[in-house]
């Protein structure tokens, strides 16, 4: 079967940068659907035009309404990379589509800047919170980001000065590949260039003198807003291997107070996803504060009692019950857990403990008490403070 939904990749010189069959696949179709930009280096094409929906999920209703005509999609660069492709891909069988991918943006701007594509992070904040550049911020880490307007660098800027990366050198590249192309460089600290709104944006991160950098996962309790009631670092790391965050996947986490096991997560693996359940609004305040200052933005923390706000919630992949483990609880999200799905439960009362060890008389998993002591100043010398030992089940769903 021939395919009749054609999406393909423009760069900025339109027409010109298409090889002749895409040209002609352009040509000769009966309807086109773009954005605005799109249908202007396209204009001499005589084809009815049609322009994103709203909202853009909309898309692939209004593209299967045309089944039966020749339709091209257009998009810029690469279809398939943080672009339209991988919607239509889902929705349509490979019978039905053709992607006619351009050279990307990515791949465009490393070469401006003699950078090895394969040890860059490519990213994107076209549609996306600012911050979810945050967790791959390092010292001599590579960026290159697709953005959402003129507005973009000052923004970004902004946040790698309040980050800590103030000396950070970044480059704008406008309009490449087309007659307007024009180059921006700068440092975060001194951006003041107005910059046309199509572009791409490299970033060479620099860490300020005395400025401590973050790891991805194994935060310092001190970056969270808390109240004190937290898994802390050590416990959090236990916690999250058995936890095995995977791109994409979501966690439940149940009690999730000031969000640090959802944030470490999102933080750990890209795409993946957390909803939060907390009862008491200033925790669920503290854990939106954290998951904005610490690059996970998308969190998504709701009000409710457990086990009745587990009813409605999409599926998980994994479940962490931080706070108030019981036989209901956990008989809920057991039930909604995916299969291969991980379950952690801690505990630190002699109640919790009990209800822990029952589950596990009952499931099998793996039963772990864990103690942890540190050095402190006593007098002096130096002893060990024993912090409340923690009891810990875990367990696959087969």
């Amino acid at each position: 079967m021939t395919a009749w939904l054609h999406i393909i990749g423009l760069g900025d010189n339109g027409l010109d940068s298409l090889t002749p069959a895409t040209r002609a696949v352009l040509e000769n179709a009966d309807v086109i659907v773009g954005g605005t930009r799109h249908h202007a280096l396209t204009s001499d094409l005589t084809a009815t035009r049609i322009s994103w929906p709203s909202p853009f999920s909309a898309l692939t209703e209004t593209l299967q309404n045309l089944r039966g005509k020749q339709v091209a999609v257009l998009a810029t660069g690469d279809p398939l990379w943080y672009s339209v492709g991988p919607l239509i891909a889902k929705h349509f069988a490979s019978t039905d589509t053709l992607f006619h991918p351009q050279v990307s943006a990515f791949q465009l701007a490393a070469g401006r800047l003699h950078w090895g594509l394969s040890g860059v992070e490519t990213l994107t904040v076209h549609g996306r919170a600012t911050e979810t550049i945050v967790p791959f911020l390092a010292p001599d880490q590579k960026l290159i980001l697709l953005t959402a307007g003129s507005e973009t660098p000052a923004q970004i800027a902004q946040l790698l000065v309040t980050r800590g990366y103030g000396g950070s050198k970044m480059t704008v590249l406008a309009h490449m590949g087309g007659k307007d192309e024009t180059r921006f460089d700068g440092t975060a600290a001194n951006w003041t260039d107005d910059v046309p709104e199509f572009h791409s944006l490299a970033i060479e991160c620099i860490l300020d003198a005395n400025t401590a950098p973050l790891p991805r996962v194994g935060l310092p309790d001190e970056v969270f807003v808390s109240d004190g009631t937290m898994t802390k670092r050590d416990i959090r790391a236990v916690t999250l291997a058995k936890l095995r965050p995977m791109r994409g996947a979501l966690l439940w986490d149940i009690g999730c107070g000031s969000g640090s096991v959802a944030i470490e997560w999102m933080r750990a693996a890209r795409d993946s996803r957390a909803i939060g359940i907390e009862r008491r609004a200033d925790r669920r305040a503290m854990a939106l504060e954290n998951a904005i200052s610490l690059g996970a933005p998308n969190l998504q923390v709701i009000d409710g009692e457990v086990p009745n706000a587990l009813s409605d919630l999409k599926a998980p992949d994994a479940v962490f019950i931080g706070g108030g483990v019981s036989h209901e609880t956990f008989a809920a999200a057991w039930s909604a857990l995916k299969p291969h799905g991980r379950l952690v439960a801690n505990a630190v009362t002699l109640e919790g403990e009990a209800v822990l060890a029952d589950l596990f008389s009952k499931h099998g998993g793996d039963l772990t008490r864990i103690a942890i002591s540190r050095a402190e100043p006593v007098g002096k010398l130096t002893g060990w403070r024993a912090a409340m030992p923690l009891t810990q089940w875990s367990i696959i769903k087969l």
